[in-house]
């Protein structure tokens, strides 16, 4: 086989090659998908891809009055809902340090003073004690509320279930936190009565 058969080959494998590059150019115009501006559904409790390292602060949300709320929550649903909690810490008296630090007393406990547990800066800058108003809002969004934390769980998205949960942690510690006191609505301004026309008296 001379060099001019070769040439043949090899220029009809080339202009295979350039056809196809071609074709996958034309069609990759023709049927361009555009991406979804936001996912479809989130799963709860898996963190999301964010572009920034910091997420994004969740929306204020108002506070709950735990005085009235906190009573008529429901524990076993609670305990339900620190299964996903128990994936990385221990919530019985006196259990281990796991991933996380060991949650028995956590509320009105002080922050990051777990004994034996190593703390990420960023939560051992405050040791101010675990509150209920406080553990509601972290626990929606832990790295939102404590940027900078080791916790990489999402967060619970559900008031109601950050309620339950509260209400059965309170139950885990030898002295429970006391419940505060509902708080009483504000007393209405007494209503003015309009002025009656007096008629002048006789002299």
């Amino acid at each position: 086989m001379d060099s001019f058969e070769w040439n043949k080959i090899a220029g009809a494998v080339l202009g295979t090659l350039i056809f196809v590059l071609v074709i996958g150019i034309v069609s990759d115009a023709i049927y361009e998908v555009p991406k979804p501006a936001k996912p479809a559904y989130i799963v709860e409790g898996v963190a999301t891809t964010a572009t920034s390292a910091t997420p994004a602060a969740p929306a204020e949300e108002p506070l709950p009055d735990f005085g009235t709320v906190l009573p008529t929550a429901d524990t076993a649903k609670g305990q339900q809902v620190a299964t996903q909690c128990e994936q990385c810490h221990d919530i019985s008296k006196g259990g281990p340090n796991k991933i996380g630090p060991e949650l028995w007393g956590v509320i009105g406990r002080p922050r990051a003073t777990e004994a034996g547990f190593s703390y990420s800066t960023a939560m051992a800058s405050n040791h101010d004690p675990w509150t209920f108003e406080k553990l509601f809002r972290y626990l929606k969004s832990p790295q939102a509320v404590v940027p900078g934390t080791k916790m990489s769980f999402a967060g619970l998205r559900s008031a109601q279930q950050r309620i339950d949960l509260l209400a059965w942690l309170r139950t885990k510690s030898d002295n429970p936190a006391p419940i505060p006191p509902p708080a009483q609505s504000k007393p209405q301004a007494p209503q003015q009565q309009p002025a009656q026309n007096t008629p002048p008296k006789k002299q």
